[in-house]
């Protein structure tokens, strides 16, 4: 079964740390991407991060960049969301998602989040002030 599963999400403080995590089955990360897109009820969904585990490009929204950092271990298959100096507004369900198909070989960070065809169920990161 095809399947990405989030995890690591939780209640912390603004100003702390929290890292989640995404981790594949049925399907290997090598020359694939992940993107972490978060939902807030009542606004659409938002691209955090991305990474394209071909050549390692990360991506970061403008409103996270410089507080968090993504990464990734293929031969874990799975991708990390490590979150720092966290602000209520990071307050969210946090997605990950990537391609099941590869037309050109590799998978690249889309410009929207439609694009990608497989998502995991989410994971909750609240951030209290």
């Amino acid at each position: 079964q095809v399947q990405l599963v989030e995890s690591g999400g939780g209640l912390v403080q603004a100003g702390g740390s929290l890292r989640i995590t995404c981790t594949a089955s049925g399907v290997t990360l090598r020359r694939r991407q992940i993107q972490w897109v978060r939902q807030t009820p009542g606004k659409p969904r938002e691209k955090v991060s991305c990474i394209e585990f071909v050549d390692g490009r990360t991506y970061y929204s403008r409103s996270v960049k410089g507080r968090f950092t993504i990464s990734g271990d293929i031969e874990k298959a799975t991708a990390y969301l490590q979150m720092d100096n966290l602000k209520p507004d990071d307050t969210g369900v946090y997605y990950c998602a990537t391609d099941i198909k590869l037309p050109d070989g590799w998978g690249t960070c889309h410009n929207t989040v439609d694009e990608y065809e497989l998502y995991g169920q989410g994971t909750q990161v609240t951030v209290s002030s």
